[in-house]
């Protein structure tokens, strides 16, 4: 967990306006949690974090204990299915309750946080390199897209690979 917060801050420092927006809200507490999380499945405990003066954020390691000023409920019934949409770029359902304007400065920086790998890469191998690593790093990606979208759609329309589609009759 440290070094997801290590990167989630290293993506929100390189980003002034990020920062200005969560530092009106240090002090505050933000909880993650999956929501319909399968029985069958070990069950992941709630993430919480606390934004600090700078305008970064903490992890806070027992998130369940007091109540935060934001909560973040992710539908995670099926997270096979999640995933691939989150690969094809869809957002899950969620359910937010607590502080407005928390909830506002927080989705803004879901919608507009990137992460300049190849920016990042480049201080370390140099920039053609850099450029070359992430041209193949966003093939892989539109692939691994392109895979998701084609699982959603059988899942979606409750095909199965190499099944013959309701409305055709069994070859003979």
């Amino acid at each position: 967990m440290e070094r997801v917060v290590l990167l989630l801050n290293h993506v929100i420092s390189a980003e002034p306006q990020a920062m200005e927006k969560l530092r009106a809200h240090a002090a505050r507490t933000l909880r993650i949690e999956l929501e319909g999380w399968p029985t069958l499945l070990p069950a992941p405990s709630p993430i919480a974090f606390r934004i600090t003066p700078p305008g970064l954020v903490e992890w806070i390691e027992s998130a369940g204990e007091a109540t935060p000023d934001l909560q973040v409920a992710i539908a995670a019934a099926n997270p096979a299915l999640a995933f691939a949409k989150f690969l094809v770029g869809e957002r899950p359902q969620i359910r937010v309750e607590g502080d407005a304007a928390f909830a506002t400065d927080v989705n803004w920086l879901i919608e507009n946080l990137h992460w300049d790998v190849e920016d990042d890469l480049a201080r370390l191998v140099g920039d053609a390199p850099a450029r070359e690593i992430a041209r193949f790093g966003g093939a892989v990606a539109k692939a691994i897209r392109e895979a998701a979208k084609t699982l959603d759609g059988f899942v979606r329309r409750g095909d199965r690979p190499g099944a013959t589609p309701a409305s055709e009759p069994p070859p003979r």
